[in-house]
Protein backbone atom coordinates (compact mmCIF):
# COMPACT_ATOMS: atom_id res chain seq x y z
CA UNK A 1 0.00 0.00 0.00
CA UNK A 2 1.64 3.21 -1.19
CA UNK A 3 1.43 6.47 0.76
CA UNK A 4 2.89 8.63 -2.02
CA UNK A 5 1.67 12.19 -2.40
CA UNK A 6 -0.52 13.05 -5.35
CA UNK A 7 0.60 15.73 -7.78
CA UNK A 8 -1.47 18.87 -8.31
CA UNK A 9 -2.09 17.66 -11.88
CA UNK A 10 -3.58 14.42 -10.59
CA UNK A 11 -5.75 16.24 -8.07
CA UNK A 12 -6.99 18.69 -10.69
CA UNK A 13 -7.57 15.84 -13.15
CA UNK A 14 -9.66 14.03 -10.58
CA UNK A 15 -11.50 17.26 -9.80
CA UNK A 16 -12.47 17.66 -13.46
CA UNK A 17 -14.55 14.53 -13.10
CA UNK A 18 -16.74 16.23 -10.54
CA UNK A 19 -16.86 19.36 -12.66
CA UNK A 20 -18.45 17.13 -15.29
CA UNK A 21 -20.73 15.43 -12.77
CA UNK A 22 -21.88 18.71 -11.31
CA UNK A 23 -22.71 20.30 -14.61
CA UNK A 24 -25.64 17.87 -14.67
CA UNK A 25 -26.13 17.55 -10.91
CA UNK A 26 -26.35 21.31 -10.40
CA UNK A 27 -28.52 21.75 -13.47
CA UNK A 28 -30.95 19.22 -12.01
CA UNK A 29 -30.63 20.68 -8.50
CA UNK A 30 -31.10 24.33 -9.40
CA UNK A 31 -33.25 24.38 -12.53
CA UNK A 32 -35.03 21.05 -13.05
CA UNK A 33 -38.02 21.73 -10.80
CA UNK A 34 -38.69 25.25 -12.09
CA UNK A 35 -38.10 23.96 -15.65
CA UNK A 36 -40.70 21.23 -15.15
CA UNK A 37 -43.25 23.55 -13.47
CA UNK A 38 -42.81 26.87 -15.28
CA UNK A 39 -41.52 25.82 -18.73
CA UNK A 40 -42.29 22.15 -19.40
CA UNK A 41 -45.81 22.38 -17.94
CA UNK A 42 -45.94 19.70 -15.24
CA UNK A 43 -47.76 20.31 -11.98
CA UNK A 44 -45.56 20.79 -8.90
CA UNK A 45 -46.85 17.55 -7.38
CA UNK A 46 -46.21 15.54 -10.58
CA UNK A 47 -42.71 17.00 -10.87
CA UNK A 48 -41.95 16.14 -7.24
CA UNK A 49 -43.15 12.57 -7.71
CA UNK A 50 -41.07 12.25 -10.88
CA UNK A 51 -37.91 13.41 -9.10
CA UNK A 52 -38.47 10.86 -6.34
CA UNK A 53 -39.55 7.90 -8.49
CA UNK A 54 -36.52 7.98 -10.78
CA UNK A 55 -34.16 8.08 -7.82
CA UNK A 56 -35.93 5.13 -6.18
CA UNK A 57 -35.07 3.17 -9.31
CA UNK A 58 -31.44 3.97 -8.52
CA UNK A 59 -31.89 1.80 -5.44
CA UNK A 60 -31.52 -1.14 -7.78
CA UNK A 61 -28.93 0.22 -10.22
CA UNK A 62 -26.44 1.70 -7.75
CA UNK A 63 -25.43 -1.55 -5.98
CA UNK A 64 -25.27 -3.33 -9.34
CA UNK A 65 -22.98 -0.66 -10.80
CA UNK A 66 -20.78 -0.73 -7.72
CA UNK A 67 -20.48 -4.50 -7.92
CA UNK A 68 -19.71 -4.42 -11.65
CA UNK A 69 -17.03 -1.76 -11.20
CA UNK A 70 -15.37 -3.68 -8.33
CA UNK A 71 -15.20 -6.73 -10.59
CA UNK A 72 -13.87 -4.93 -13.67
CA UNK A 73 -10.24 -5.58 -14.65
CA UNK A 74 -8.79 -3.78 -17.69
CA UNK A 75 -5.49 -2.26 -18.76
CA UNK A 76 -6.93 1.13 -17.66
CA UNK A 77 -7.83 -0.18 -14.21
CA UNK A 78 -11.16 -1.05 -12.63
CA UNK A 79 -12.88 2.34 -12.57
CA UNK A 80 -11.36 4.64 -15.20
CA UNK A 81 -12.78 2.76 -18.24
CA UNK A 82 -16.32 3.82 -17.35
CA UNK A 83 -15.25 7.46 -17.35
CA UNK A 84 -13.78 7.03 -20.83
CA UNK A 85 -16.65 5.20 -22.52
CA UNK A 86 -19.64 6.93 -20.90
CA UNK A 87 -18.48 10.55 -21.18
CA UNK A 88 -20.19 11.26 -24.52
CA UNK A 89 -23.50 9.43 -23.77
CA UNK A 90 -23.63 11.40 -20.53
CA UNK A 91 -23.41 14.70 -22.40
CA UNK A 92 -26.04 13.67 -24.98
CA UNK A 93 -28.58 12.55 -22.35
CA UNK A 94 -28.15 15.84 -20.48
CA UNK A 95 -29.41 17.62 -23.60
CA UNK A 96 -32.35 15.26 -24.19
CA UNK A 97 -33.66 15.71 -20.64
CA UNK A 98 -34.31 19.43 -21.25
CA UNK A 99 -36.20 19.13 -24.53
CA UNK A 100 -39.92 20.02 -24.38
CA UNK A 101 -41.67 17.76 -26.93
CA UNK A 102 -44.91 18.76 -28.63
CA UNK A 103 -46.94 16.11 -26.78
CA UNK A 104 -50.08 16.19 -24.66
CA UNK A 105 -49.77 16.17 -20.87
CA UNK A 106 -49.51 12.38 -20.64
CA UNK A 107 -46.95 12.20 -23.44
CA UNK A 108 -44.85 14.90 -21.81
CA UNK A 109 -44.92 13.08 -18.49
CA UNK A 110 -43.81 9.82 -20.14
CA UNK A 111 -41.02 11.60 -22.04
CA UNK A 112 -39.87 13.27 -18.82
CA UNK A 113 -39.73 9.95 -16.98
CA UNK A 114 -37.79 8.25 -19.79
CA UNK A 115 -35.22 11.01 -20.41
CA UNK A 116 -34.67 11.88 -16.76
CA UNK A 117 -34.46 8.17 -15.91
CA UNK A 118 -31.86 7.52 -18.61
CA UNK A 119 -29.84 10.55 -17.55
CA UNK A 120 -29.75 9.43 -13.92
CA UNK A 121 -28.87 5.85 -14.94
CA UNK A 122 -25.93 7.14 -16.97
CA UNK A 123 -24.99 9.40 -14.04
CA UNK A 124 -24.90 6.27 -11.85
CA UNK A 125 -22.82 4.30 -14.33
CA UNK A 126 -20.13 6.97 -14.59
CA UNK A 127 -20.24 8.58 -11.14
CA UNK A 128 -19.91 5.44 -9.00
CA UNK A 129 -16.65 4.37 -10.69
CA UNK A 130 -15.52 8.01 -10.53
CA UNK A 131 -16.15 8.15 -6.79
CA UNK A 132 -14.38 4.83 -6.25
CA UNK A 133 -11.39 6.10 -8.25
CA UNK A 134 -10.65 8.56 -5.44
CA UNK A 135 -10.31 5.64 -3.06
CA UNK A 136 -7.62 3.90 -5.14
CA UNK A 137 -5.52 6.91 -6.09
CA UNK A 138 -4.05 7.32 -2.57
CA UNK A 139 -4.56 5.90 0.93
CA UNK A 140 -3.13 8.62 3.19
CA UNK A 141 -6.05 10.20 5.15
CA UNK A 142 -4.81 13.80 4.74
CA UNK A 143 -4.10 13.28 1.04
CA UNK A 144 -7.60 11.87 0.67
CA UNK A 145 -9.05 14.99 2.28
CA UNK A 146 -6.86 17.17 0.05
CA UNK A 147 -7.94 15.22 -3.04
CA UNK A 148 -11.60 15.64 -2.09
CA UNK A 149 -11.14 19.35 -1.45
CA UNK A 150 -9.75 19.75 -4.98
CA UNK A 151 -12.63 17.65 -6.22
CA UNK A 152 -15.28 19.81 -4.61
CA UNK A 153 -13.59 23.09 -5.39
CA UNK A 154 -13.77 22.10 -9.05
CA UNK A 155 -17.28 20.71 -8.58
CA UNK A 156 -18.35 24.07 -7.24
CA UNK A 157 -16.62 25.72 -10.17
CA UNK A 158 -19.20 23.87 -12.25
CA UNK A 159 -21.89 25.30 -10.00
CA UNK A 160 -20.58 28.82 -10.67
CA UNK A 161 -20.60 28.15 -14.40
CA UNK A 162 -24.11 26.69 -14.33
CA UNK A 163 -25.85 29.31 -12.22
CA UNK A 164 -24.14 32.20 -13.98
CA UNK A 165 -24.33 30.92 -17.54
CA UNK A 166 -27.61 28.99 -17.79
CA UNK A 167 -30.05 31.92 -17.45
CA UNK A 168 -27.95 33.87 -19.95
CA UNK A 169 -27.59 30.97 -22.38
CA UNK A 170 -31.31 30.18 -22.19
CA UNK A 171 -32.11 33.81 -22.95
CA UNK A 172 -29.49 34.02 -25.73
CA UNK A 173 -30.48 30.81 -27.51
CA UNK A 174 -34.20 31.04 -26.79
CA UNK A 175 -34.72 34.69 -27.74
CA UNK A 176 -37.71 34.84 -25.40
CA UNK A 177 -38.61 31.14 -25.61
CA UNK A 178 -37.34 29.08 -22.67
CA UNK A 179 -38.65 25.97 -24.43
CA UNK A 180 -36.04 26.50 -27.14
CA UNK A 181 -33.39 28.03 -24.89
CA UNK A 182 -32.98 25.22 -22.36
CA UNK A 183 -32.03 22.35 -24.73
CA UNK A 184 -29.66 24.54 -26.74
CA UNK A 185 -27.99 25.71 -23.55
CA UNK A 186 -27.57 22.07 -22.53
CA UNK A 187 -25.89 21.23 -25.85
CA UNK A 188 -23.13 23.58 -24.78
CA UNK A 189 -23.04 22.27 -21.21
CA UNK A 190 -23.24 18.62 -22.26
CA UNK A 191 -20.23 19.02 -24.53
CA UNK A 192 -18.32 20.70 -21.70
CA UNK A 193 -19.21 17.86 -19.29
CA UNK A 194 -18.07 15.17 -21.72
CA UNK A 195 -14.77 16.99 -22.30
CA UNK A 196 -14.09 17.27 -18.57
CA UNK A 197 -14.67 13.55 -18.05
CA UNK A 198 -12.27 12.68 -20.87
CA UNK A 199 -9.59 14.91 -19.32
CA UNK A 200 -10.23 13.26 -15.95
CA UNK A 201 -9.53 9.87 -17.51
CA UNK A 202 -6.31 11.13 -19.09
CA UNK A 203 -4.91 12.87 -15.98
CA UNK A 204 -5.54 10.21 -13.31
CA UNK A 205 -4.34 6.71 -12.51
CA UNK A 206 -5.20 3.89 -10.14
CA UNK A 207 -2.28 3.16 -7.82
CA UNK A 208 -3.93 0.83 -5.30
CA UNK A 209 -4.52 -2.34 -7.26
CA UNK A 210 -7.20 -4.82 -6.26
CA UNK A 211 -6.26 -8.22 -7.65
CA UNK A 212 -9.03 -10.32 -6.10
CA UNK A 213 -11.63 -11.37 -8.66
CA UNK A 214 -15.18 -11.61 -7.36
CA UNK A 215 -18.17 -13.48 -8.67
CA UNK A 216 -20.99 -11.41 -10.15
CA UNK A 217 -23.47 -13.59 -8.29
CA UNK A 218 -22.85 -11.85 -4.98
CA UNK A 219 -23.26 -8.18 -5.88
CA UNK A 220 -26.27 -7.63 -3.63
CA UNK A 221 -24.65 -9.71 -0.91
CA UNK A 222 -21.72 -7.28 -1.03
CA UNK A 223 -24.13 -4.36 -0.78
CA UNK A 224 -25.93 -5.69 2.28
CA UNK A 225 -22.61 -6.42 3.94
CA UNK A 226 -22.07 -2.65 3.98
CA UNK A 227 -24.62 -2.39 6.77
CA UNK A 228 -22.24 -4.35 9.02
CA UNK A 229 -19.89 -1.38 8.65
CA UNK A 230 -21.29 0.89 11.38
CA UNK A 231 -19.04 3.84 10.46
CA UNK A 232 -20.18 3.73 6.84
CA UNK A 233 -23.76 3.71 8.11
CA UNK A 234 -23.09 6.90 10.11
CA UNK A 235 -21.81 8.67 6.99
CA UNK A 236 -24.69 7.28 4.89
CA UNK A 237 -27.27 8.76 7.28
CA UNK A 238 -25.47 12.11 7.30
CA UNK A 239 -25.27 12.06 3.50
CA UNK A 240 -28.99 11.31 3.25
CA UNK A 241 -29.84 14.28 5.47
CA UNK A 242 -27.29 16.59 3.82
CA UNK A 243 -28.53 15.89 0.31
CA UNK A 244 -32.14 16.24 1.39
CA UNK A 245 -31.10 19.74 2.45
CA UNK A 246 -29.41 20.43 -0.88
CA UNK A 247 -32.22 18.90 -2.90
CA UNK A 248 -35.02 20.91 -1.33
CA UNK A 249 -33.11 24.18 -0.97
CA UNK A 250 -31.67 24.20 -4.48
CA UNK A 251 -35.01 23.21 -6.02
CA UNK A 252 -36.87 26.12 -4.46
CA UNK A 253 -34.09 28.73 -4.59
CA UNK A 254 -35.43 30.07 -7.93
CA UNK A 255 -38.94 30.17 -6.42
CA UNK A 256 -37.56 31.91 -3.30
CA UNK A 257 -36.00 34.70 -5.40
CA UNK A 258 -38.77 34.93 -7.99
CA UNK A 259 -41.69 34.97 -5.57
CA UNK A 260 -40.53 35.45 -1.94
CA UNK A 261 -37.95 38.15 -2.66
CA UNK A 262 -39.98 39.22 -5.67
CA UNK A 263 -37.25 39.97 -8.20
CA UNK A 264 -36.45 37.20 -10.69
CA UNK A 265 -33.63 39.28 -12.20
CA UNK A 266 -31.60 38.64 -9.03
CA UNK A 267 -31.57 34.86 -9.51
CA UNK A 268 -28.37 34.51 -11.50
CA UNK A 269 -26.42 36.81 -9.17
CA UNK A 270 -27.92 35.15 -6.07
CA UNK A 271 -26.90 31.67 -7.18
CA UNK A 272 -23.51 32.88 -8.44
CA UNK A 273 -22.63 34.47 -5.08
CA UNK A 274 -23.65 31.24 -3.33
CA UNK A 275 -21.54 29.21 -5.76
CA UNK A 276 -18.51 31.41 -5.09
CA UNK A 277 -19.06 30.77 -1.38
CA UNK A 278 -19.08 27.03 -2.11
CA UNK A 279 -15.83 27.22 -4.08
CA UNK A 280 -14.12 29.16 -1.30
CA UNK A 281 -15.46 26.70 1.27
CA UNK A 282 -14.02 23.74 -0.63
CA UNK A 283 -10.67 25.50 -1.06
CA UNK A 284 -10.61 26.43 2.62
CA UNK A 285 -11.16 22.80 3.59
CA UNK A 286 -7.78 21.87 2.12
CA UNK A 287 -6.14 24.53 4.31
CA UNK A 288 -8.19 24.06 7.49
CA UNK A 289 -7.86 20.27 7.49
CA UNK A 290 -4.10 20.68 7.98
CA UNK A 291 -4.69 22.30 11.36
CA UNK A 292 -7.95 20.79 12.63
CA UNK A 293 -9.10 17.20 13.01
CA UNK A 294 -11.74 16.71 10.35
CA UNK A 295 -14.54 15.58 12.66
CA UNK A 296 -14.18 18.79 14.72
CA UNK A 297 -14.10 20.90 11.55
CA UNK A 298 -17.17 19.03 10.32
CA UNK A 299 -19.11 19.77 13.53
CA UNK A 300 -18.23 23.47 13.52
CA UNK A 301 -19.36 23.81 9.90
CA UNK A 302 -22.68 22.11 10.75
CA UNK A 303 -23.35 24.67 13.50
CA UNK A 304 -22.68 27.54 11.06
CA UNK A 305 -25.11 26.00 8.56
CA UNK A 306 -27.83 25.77 11.23
CA UNK A 307 -27.38 29.37 12.34
CA UNK A 308 -27.24 30.81 8.82
CA UNK A 309 -30.41 29.07 7.65
CA UNK A 310 -32.26 30.07 10.82
CA UNK A 311 -31.51 33.72 10.06
CA UNK A 312 -33.71 33.61 6.94
CA UNK A 313 -36.68 33.55 9.31
CA UNK A 314 -35.47 36.75 10.99
CA UNK A 315 -34.55 39.02 8.08
CA UNK A 316 -37.13 40.75 5.88
CA UNK A 317 -37.52 39.79 2.23
CA UNK A 318 -36.41 43.26 1.09
CA UNK A 319 -33.01 43.10 2.83
CA UNK A 320 -31.34 41.93 -0.35
CA UNK A 321 -27.71 42.45 0.64
CA UNK A 322 -28.18 40.60 3.93
CA UNK A 323 -29.94 37.72 2.17
CA UNK A 324 -27.01 37.42 -0.24
CA UNK A 325 -24.43 37.50 2.59
CA UNK A 326 -26.21 34.86 4.68
CA UNK A 327 -26.64 32.53 1.71
CA UNK A 328 -22.94 33.00 0.90
CA UNK A 329 -22.02 31.98 4.46
CA UNK A 330 -24.41 28.99 4.41
CA UNK A 331 -22.85 27.67 1.20
CA UNK A 332 -19.30 28.37 2.39
CA UNK A 333 -19.87 26.28 5.54
CA UNK A 334 -21.73 23.57 3.68
CA UNK A 335 -18.89 23.08 1.26
CA UNK A 336 -16.51 22.49 4.16
CA UNK A 337 -18.79 19.62 5.17
CA UNK A 338 -19.00 17.94 1.77
CA UNK A 339 -15.34 17.11 0.95
CA UNK A 340 -14.77 15.92 4.51
CA UNK A 341 -17.80 13.67 4.20
CA UNK A 342 -16.45 12.08 1.02
CA UNK A 343 -12.99 11.57 2.52
CA UNK A 344 -14.70 9.82 5.43
CA UNK A 345 -16.28 7.38 2.97
CA UNK A 346 -12.80 6.36 1.76
CA UNK A 347 -11.77 5.85 5.39
CA UNK A 348 -14.76 3.57 5.99
CA UNK A 349 -13.48 1.32 3.19
CA UNK A 350 -10.32 0.63 5.20
CA UNK A 351 -12.39 0.20 8.35
CA UNK A 352 -14.64 -2.21 6.46
CA UNK A 353 -11.68 -4.46 5.62
CA UNK A 354 -11.01 -4.83 9.34
CA UNK A 355 -14.71 -5.03 10.28
CA UNK A 356 -16.05 -7.49 7.68
CA UNK A 357 -12.82 -8.87 6.22
CA UNK A 358 -13.27 -7.59 2.64
CA UNK A 359 -12.37 -4.49 0.64
CA UNK A 360 -15.53 -3.26 -1.08
CA UNK A 361 -14.38 0.00 -2.65
CA UNK A 362 -16.91 0.67 -5.41
CA UNK A 363 -19.76 -0.97 -3.49
CA UNK A 364 -18.99 1.34 -0.56
CA UNK A 365 -19.04 4.39 -2.82
CA UNK A 366 -22.15 3.14 -4.64
CA UNK A 367 -23.94 2.73 -1.33
CA UNK A 368 -22.88 6.24 -0.39
CA UNK A 369 -24.01 7.59 -3.75
CA UNK A 370 -27.32 5.79 -3.23
CA UNK A 371 -27.77 7.62 0.10
CA UNK A 372 -26.92 10.87 -1.69
CA UNK A 373 -29.39 10.18 -4.49
CA UNK A 374 -32.15 9.22 -2.10
CA UNK A 375 -31.53 12.37 -0.08
CA UNK A 376 -31.49 14.49 -3.22
CA UNK A 377 -34.64 12.76 -4.46
CA UNK A 378 -36.43 13.22 -1.16
CA UNK A 379 -35.42 16.89 -1.14
CA UNK A 380 -36.60 17.47 -4.70
CA UNK A 381 -39.86 15.61 -4.07
CA UNK A 382 -40.49 17.50 -0.82
CA UNK A 383 -39.96 20.76 -2.68
CA UNK A 384 -42.61 19.88 -5.26
CA UNK A 385 -45.02 18.46 -2.72
CA UNK A 386 -44.65 21.44 -0.35
CA UNK A 387 -45.28 23.88 -3.19
CA UNK A 388 -48.39 21.92 -4.10
CA UNK A 389 -49.54 21.67 -0.45
CA UNK A 390 -49.16 25.43 -0.04
CA UNK A 391 -51.17 26.04 -3.25
CA UNK A 392 -48.36 27.21 -5.52
CA UNK A 393 -49.52 28.42 -8.96
CA UNK A 394 -46.72 29.04 -11.53
CA UNK A 395 -46.10 32.51 -12.96
CA UNK A 396 -48.56 34.30 -10.66
CA UNK A 397 -48.26 36.41 -7.53
CA UNK A 398 -48.21 33.99 -4.59
CA UNK A 399 -50.33 34.14 -1.44
CA UNK A 400 -48.84 34.59 2.03
CA UNK A 401 -49.55 30.89 2.63
CA UNK A 402 -47.55 29.89 -0.44
CA UNK A 403 -44.69 32.22 0.50
CA UNK A 404 -44.49 30.61 3.94
CA UNK A 405 -44.27 27.19 2.25
CA UNK A 406 -41.43 28.44 0.03
CA UNK A 407 -39.55 29.72 3.10
CA UNK A 408 -40.13 26.42 4.92
CA UNK A 409 -38.60 24.53 2.01
CA UNK A 410 -35.74 26.98 1.52
CA UNK A 411 -34.68 27.42 5.17
CA UNK A 412 -36.79 25.46 7.66
CA UNK A 413 -36.26 21.93 6.36
CA UNK A 414 -32.49 22.55 5.91
CA UNK A 415 -32.22 23.45 9.62
CA UNK A 416 -33.90 20.19 10.58
CA UNK A 417 -31.63 18.18 8.28
CA UNK A 418 -28.48 19.78 9.69
CA UNK A 419 -29.52 19.18 13.30
CA UNK A 420 -29.88 15.49 12.42
CA UNK A 421 -26.34 15.50 11.00
CA UNK A 422 -24.98 17.16 14.14
CA UNK A 423 -26.52 14.43 16.31
CA UNK A 424 -25.36 11.52 14.13
CA UNK A 425 -21.75 12.68 13.60
CA UNK A 426 -21.15 12.19 17.34
CA UNK A 427 -21.16 8.43 16.58
CA UNK A 428 -18.30 8.72 14.06
CA UNK A 429 -14.98 7.58 15.54
CA UNK A 430 -12.60 7.17 12.58
CA UNK A 431 -10.20 9.97 13.47
CA UNK A 432 -7.08 10.39 11.35
CA UNK A 433 -5.03 8.62 14.03
CA UNK A 434 -7.47 5.71 14.11
CA UNK A 435 -7.42 5.35 10.30
CA UNK A 436 -3.61 5.27 10.33
CA UNK A 437 -3.72 2.49 12.93
CA UNK A 438 -6.13 0.47 10.82
CA UNK A 439 -4.00 0.90 7.69
CA UNK A 440 -0.83 -0.18 9.52
CA UNK A 441 -2.64 -3.23 10.83
CA UNK A 442 -3.82 -4.10 7.30
CA UNK A 443 -0.28 -3.72 5.92
CA UNK A 444 0.98 -6.10 8.61
CA UNK A 445 -1.75 -8.59 7.72
CA UNK A 446 -0.95 -8.42 4.00
CA UNK A 447 2.76 -9.01 4.67
CA UNK A 448 2.15 -12.15 6.72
Amino acid sequence: MENAKLTIKEKMGYGLGDTASNIVFQMVANFMLIFYTDVYGLSAAAAGTLLLSVRLFDGFTDPVMGGIADRTRTRWGSYRPYILFLAIPYGVLACLAFITPDFDTTGKLIYAYITYGLLMTCYTAINIPYGALGGVMVNDPKERTSLQSYRFAMAMAALVIIVWAIPRLVEFFGQGSDTKGYPLAMVFMGALAASCFLLCFKMTKETIQVTERKSFRHIYKDFFELFKNDQWLVIAIISLATLTLIGIRASVAPHYIKYYVGDESLLSNFLTVAAIGSVLGAISTNFLSKYFEKKVLFQVALVVVIISHSLFYVIANDQILLIFIIYFIANFAHMIITPIMFSMVADTVDYGVEKIGRRLTAITFSGHLLAIKFGFAIGGALAGWLLSAYNYIPNQQQTDETLSGILLAFAGIPVICTVICLIVIAKYRLTEVEVKKIQLKLIGTEQQ
